[in-house]
């Protein structure tokens, strides 16, 4: 004999129930990734505003290089721009790339006035780099507008994004890239000043460290799947 729908455990309901969002958000994700994947390499010319406390790191204009898979470099011409460890963020495909996760929906939210909804990445490979990742995705548009990522080695980072002619390749008008300065170490070789020399501001610089720091580019335009070199990455 069948058992009615209303006999059954409301664990099993339960389950029933996450197996249907757990499907639902894998299909928003591979729909967001589809728009990513299009993209095999690009060239991006932008304005770089970074905001540390305690260094001066002037404006600059930038070039943005990208190609698949995870190979990203941004070259200042004029100098050197302060790019911290694991930058390699701002690329979107690194998020999302290989599939290799648990997708968690996490509900929904606002940035702004655009309804979001939130779902977390947590990695299958128990040693990843990555702890969790949680991406908040534009259902309507399908792209990320915030990408927030938790790092054993590099500490913590988020993304901001927003789009305008290019959202169609998943690729942002401007990123506002924020991480945690105090899990921060300058390359060998790399030095900034601080603000003043005095021993004062080198004190209120070391607070400063545990402070958020952020870079924020505007890009101006995109060259999209021309080919780029290997060389331009070393």
């Amino acid at each position: 004999m069948i058992r009615s729908i209303k006999s059954m455990p409301l664990l099993f309901l339960l389950l029933i129930a996450m197996a249907g969002k757990s499907q639902d958000v894998n299909t928003l994700l591979t729909k967001v990734k589809f728009n990513i994947d299009k993209v095999n390499d690009y060239e991006a010319s932008a304005r770089m505003i970074t905001n540390v406390t305690f260094l001066k790191v002037p404006d600059a204009d930038v070039k943005v290089y990208f190609k698949k898979p995870n190979k990203l470099k941004i070259k200042n011409e004029k100098g050197i721009s302060f790019v911290p460890k694991g930058a390699v963020s701002i690329n979107l495909n690194n998020i999302l790339s290989g599939g290799k996760y648990t997708a968690i929906d996490a509900g929904k939210d606002k940035i702004g006035t655009t309804v979001v909804r939130v779902i977390k990445l947590l990695p299958e490979d128990d040693n990843a780099d990555v702890v969790l990742s949680t991406v908040y995705i534009d259902e309507a548009a399908l792209v990320i507008r915030r990408a927030k990522t938790t790092t054993r080695a590099n500490g913590s980072y988020q993304l901001e994004m927003s789009y305008g002619k290019y959202a169609t390749y998943g690729l942002p008008d401007k990123i506002i890239f924020s991480f945690d300065t105090k899990d921060y170490k300058l390359p060998k070789g790399v030095t900034f000043d601080f603000d003043d020399g005095t021993q004062n501001n080198k004190t209120a610089a070391d607070k400063a460290k545990a402070k958020n720091g952020s870079a924020e580019i505007t890009f101006h335009s995109y060259v999209i799947n021309k080919g780029i070199v290997d060389d331009v990455f070393k």
